[in-house]
């Protein structure tokens, strides 16, 4: 290699593709110390979409986000969820450390208003988190879903079906769920910092810096939205 070159690559602020990006990322732990290892800046990133796919509702998806979901309920802004399939089942997100009164359960009532409401949520900067159950993808919603969570520093998810492995996306960290005997299977199918060839086994039960307790619960925030035209 050029000796030019080499030094310029030295330099703290540039990495390269083949190697796991951890200065400068604006990260938030996950609560499980072999999945951070992995992550760039050690945990979820803030500021951009993660993707979470799944072959099936209910293998744990959620109890791998609530230690998260928990550290950033001791902020200010709002958790917005976005069309979930089902009510979030408040007492165990309360054991959890999950503050309900900030987080915003939002029904839109067309697959084009939860887009739009998922994005408006992300630019916001009133939400540190947004999860959304989103359906018919595509290149342009998910670059506009990206942009809105940088233009509004929100963490965003999207939860959509394993069989979308194959498909391109614009999220910056793409995850592949998957039950087993041992735990739960991450694959980590995209990340900035290069590929990772082989699934992290993550232990549910098994979390750092979580609050556990019995809290008071209080309803939860189910909003209706009405139907309206989709936003360009």
């Amino acid at each position: 290699m050029n000796a030019s070159l080499d030094q310029v690559l030295q330099h703290p602020g540039i990495w390269r593709g083949d190697q796991l990006a951890q200065t400068g990322e604006d990260a938030l732990p996950t609560g499980f110390a072999e999945l951070d290892e992995l992550l760039p800046g050690g945990g979820w990133p803030r500021g951009a979409l993660t993707e979470i796919l799944v072959e099936r509702e209910g293998i744990g998806e959620l109890r791998l986000l609530l230690p998260a979901l928990a550290r950033v309920s001791e902020q200010s802004g709002w958790q917005a969820w976005v069309a979930p399939p089902h009510v979030p089942y408040a007492p165990a997100l309360a054991a959890a450390g999950v503050k309900l009164k900030q987080l915003l359960v939002a029904q839109p009532q067309s697959a084009a208003d939860a887009w739009w409401t998922a994005e408006q949520a992300l630019r916001s900067g009133a939400c540190s988190a947004v999860l959304a159950w989103l359906s018919t993808p595509d290149e342009r919603r998910m670059r506009r879903l990206q942009l809105g969570a940088e233009s509004g520093r929100a963490w965003g998810i999207l939860f959509r079906s394993a069989s979308a492995a194959q498909e391109r996306s614009l999220a910056a960290l793409r995850l592949r769920l998957e039950a087993t005997a041992d735990g739960l299977a991450v694959h980590i199918l995209k990340r900035r910092g290069g590929h990772v060839s082989k699934p992290v086994l993550v232990d549910l039960q098994q979390t750092h810096g979580v609050r556990r307790a019995r809290p008071s619960v209080p309803p939860l925030s189910v909003v209706q939205l009405p139907r309206e035209a989709a936003r360009s």
